[in-house]
């Protein structure tokens, strides 16, 4: 369950759930409820909680199962987003890597992500089919099927569908974000 899991980490990081509630501004009271599995958080909420216990957000979301190294099409791991118009699916066995590798489809005329959002590492997307438009930085770049860009993530950067049809992209991203 995730609240076990939030749990399991932050005793692993010798953390109250007072200290955790202060790094993240959440109540230690709610902190307590989503160790419970009482309440669920939000993915702005799970992403603070990932942060601040240094571990990408699908550590909290897959299942501990021993992982092959063969990811099958039909196994992929997924992740939606609330109220959002972008689907992850993970290509790598788990997030215990050194690098994230995944597939993202996006709806059309779409934005995705916090605008201007940063984070430590790299990333590299290569866009499988529609268009993206990305800003990195001061500049926007537009990238049809086929075409790939590379970037360091410290700079603020977002992307959109700039297309009327699904944009479907494969990204890596080091280290691993979610």
């Amino acid at each position: 369950m995730l609240g076990d899991k939030i749990r399991k980490k932050r005793s692993e990081k010798n953390l109250s759930l007072k200290e955790l509630a202060e790094k993240i501004s959440l109540t230690a009271s709610f902190l307590s409820q989503i160790e419970r599995d009482l309440a669920e958080p939000s993915i702005s909420s799970l992403r603070k909680i990932a942060n601040a216990l240094e571990v990408p957000i699908f550590f909290f979301l897959i299942d501990d199962q021993k992982s092959s190294p063969v990811v099958r099409r039909s196994e992929r791991k997924t992740l939606k987003l609330p109220k959002s118009h972008l689907i992850y699916e993970l290509l790598t066995p788990d997030v215990n890597r050194a690098m994230e590798l995944f597939i993202a489809r996006i709806e059309p005329n779409t934005n995705v992500g916090e605008e201007g959002s940063t984070h430590p590492g790299e990333e590299c997307n290569l866009v499988m089919q529609g268009t993206m438009e990305i800003r990195i930085g001061e500049e926007t770049y537009t990238l049809e099927e086929g075409d790939s860009i590379y970037y360091f993530a410290s700079l603020p950067h977002s992307i959109r569908n700039a297309g009327d049809e699904e944009m479907v992209f494969l990204s890596a991203i080091t280290p691993p974000r979610f």
